[in-house]
């Protein structure tokens, strides 16, 4: 058994955020595992232990939080993202019930006929910026409607949920940035996230109805608001816009998917292992062990690298290549066991539709101007303006 190597190379700066992945194939060279001193973590930049960490929650806690932002896992400490189980088992369940295979089917034709609408629509227009206008389109008019926050809270969700996953990152001007809104979102959710000034039959609302079936406690029911509107935004998003972006740096594999469309499924796939949307997130280690050889101590954090893990080219041959037919459905952007992404078959179901809605309508894509999106979690496109042919 060994102490793990150590580097001093900086994830958080505004240039480390905007090119991470030759800093990621650095990490992956030192070990499995690797000492950050500056931030107090060890890095888990490949893949096998990723997966086996993501599997393993009584070994790796999420219970004292899963973000480098320590004041704020101490503030968000109980909700269905920072606990263990039967805590999690519970909230979970009740959470994901409007997320069931069945209720995924029941909303499907309706996620398809909007994918339809604005695709013709911006197909017409012959020019669109993939973000503003295709990306967030779905998330903002039918999962919002949804969650059922009513007015007020829907027209602010995009904004509080960027906020939330910036507080998430190691302290720095963006987590200071993001605090107000955290401020804003924690009022809302305490003031108006609450029953008779939710949607009746939303989503939101039906939280409040397991807490009086004794499924889960009432006063956890504002704060789960968060994990409906986190999540469903702006990882869904930031996937859309990278499917985009890809196939238009490689347009042989467009060609390939409109040729053979029932590799839309795999497509996802490989969009989401090569540009995954969460970049990391980090667990407590719960006793003394070793992991690849390393020894860990009770209370240490491990921050388990997705974008790393994704592109392990001792797991994926040729990693950083784009191949819809690679057909990767064990990467690790939507996680593992007991957090595994609770949302991903929503996720799935609104990228399908707009592939399966841009495939007889686009035969190129062409970007015409960019701007990535400059985050502390999170691995997308600002803007991203395309003209279509």
């Amino acid at each position: 058994m060994s102490k793990a190597p150590v580097s001093d190379i900086d994830l958080f700066s505004d240039e480390a955020r905007l090119d991470l992945y030759p800093r990621y194939s650095a990490l992956r060279q030192l070990g499995s595992v690797v000492h950050l001193p500056e931030y107090g973590v060890y890095a888990l930049p490949r893949y096998a232990e990723v997966r086996d960490v993501l599997g393993d929650w009584e070994r790796y806690s999420s219970a004292e939080g899963v973000t480098l932002n320590r004041e704020l896992n101490r503030d968000l400490k109980g909700i269905m993202l920072a606990s263990d189980p039967p805590e999690h088992t519970a909230m979970r369940r009740a959470f994901g019930r409007p997320l069931r295979p069945e209720r995924m089917r029941e909303l499907q034709p309706r996620i398809e006929a909007e994918a339809e609408r604005v695709v013709q629509t911006l197909v017409a227009w012959g020019e669109f910026d993939a973000v503003t206008e295709l990306a967030q389109y779905l998330p903002m008019t039918v999962v919002s409607d949804l969650v059922g926050l009513g007015e007020h809270g829907r027209s602010y969700m995009l904004r509080w949920a960027r906020a939330t996953w910036e507080a998430q990152g190691w302290p720095n001007e963006r987590v200071a940035a993001a605090g107000p809104e955290i401020g804003e979102f924690i009022s809302f959710v305490m003031d108006d996230g609450l029953p008779g000034k939710l949607a009746p039959g939303g989503w939101a609302a039906q939280l409040f109805d397991a807490a009086d079936r004794g499924e889960i406690p009432r006063e956890k029911c504002p704060f789960m608001m968060i994990d409906y509107v986190t999540p469903s935004l702006d990882t869904t998003i930031s996937a859309v816009s990278s499917a985009v972006c890809l196939f238009a740096e490689y347009p042989a594999q467009w060609d390939l998917l409109r040729k053979n469309p029932e590799l839309v499924p795999h497509s996802i796939n490989e969009v989401l292992r090569l540009e995954s949307p969460v970049q990391q997130f980090t667990r407590t280690v719960t006793s003394d062990h070793t992991l690849a050889g390393y020894d860990l101590s009770a209370g240490s954090e491990v921050m388990m690298l997705y974008g790393s893990a994704n592109r392990d080219e001792r797991k994926y041959t040729d990693p950083d290549r784009f191949d819809i037919r690679r057909m990767p459905s064990d990467h690790l952007a939507f996680g593992r066991g007991e957090h595994a992404c609770i949302g991903m078959q929503l996720a799935r179901l609104e990228m399908s539709a707009l592939l399966n809605a841009l495939i007889p309508r686009v035969e190129r894509f062409q970007v015409i101007d960019a701007s990535p999106l400059l985050s502390n979690v999170l691995k997308g496109w600002r803007s991203l303006r395309v003209r279509v042919s």
